[in-house]
């Protein structure tokens, strides 16, 4: 799990450096990640976040801007959010989830409307990782983030939907069932 949460940090930070590069196409960047529900049967560990734009409002009301710096981003980021969802499976042994559960994401991601910005593999003995962020312009702005990190025991996918400044993205990071990263952007 150390080795996910290194490669996730790393393709997280790869989206804030080149988030600006990616190409602009409209459309509605939500994943369908509702075939991986079976997964939760054979896992050991489950989280499973479905936030959509009511429930994200909602949240809001309950961060103050007076409280915390941290607090005051998040409601920030969130105000144009229009869901997020994260889908994260952790199992006791290698070859609980097929292939098949993974490209029924990434096959999404296949739509011109993707960019890939992020590879990450790993394939040292024991350490199998593979991660892959995508994000989806629209007009010069970024309108969805989708992650991907299957490791041999374990399976994540992040989808986040809406208008998102990748300046704050970092804010999330530990909210909204988004893992926490100690992530820095330079100026």
């Amino acid at each position: 799990m150390n080795l996910h949460r290194k490669a996730l940090r790393l393709a997280l930070i790869g989206v804030l450096l080149l988030a600006q590069a990616a190409p602009s196409f409209g459309q509605d960047a939500k994943l369908k990640i509702e075939s991986l529900a079976h997964l939760q049967e054979k896992a050991s560990q489950t989280i499973d976040v479905t936030l959509d734009k009511g429930m994200l409002n909602l949240a809001a009301k309950f961060l103050s801007e007076k409280r915390s710096v941290n607090e005051a981003a998040v409601k920030d980021i969130v105000s144009g959010l229009k869901g997020v969802y994260v889908r994260s499976y952790e199992f006791d042994s290698p070859g609980e989830y097929s292939d098949q559960d993974v490209n029924s994401v990434l096959s999404q991601l296949k739509d011109p409307a993707w960019s890939r910005v992020v590879g990450v593999t790993c394939k040292r003995k024991g350490e199998k990782e593979n991660i892959q962020v995508f994000i989806m312009t629209n007009n010069d702005q970024v309108a969805g983030l989708a992650a991907v990190a299957a490791g041999e025991k374990d399976l994540t996918v992040i989808n986040i939907v809406g208008v998102i400044d990748v300046e704050k993205l970092s804010a999330l990071c530990g909210s909204f069932g988004i893992p926490k990263f100690d992530l820095q952007i330079d100026k």
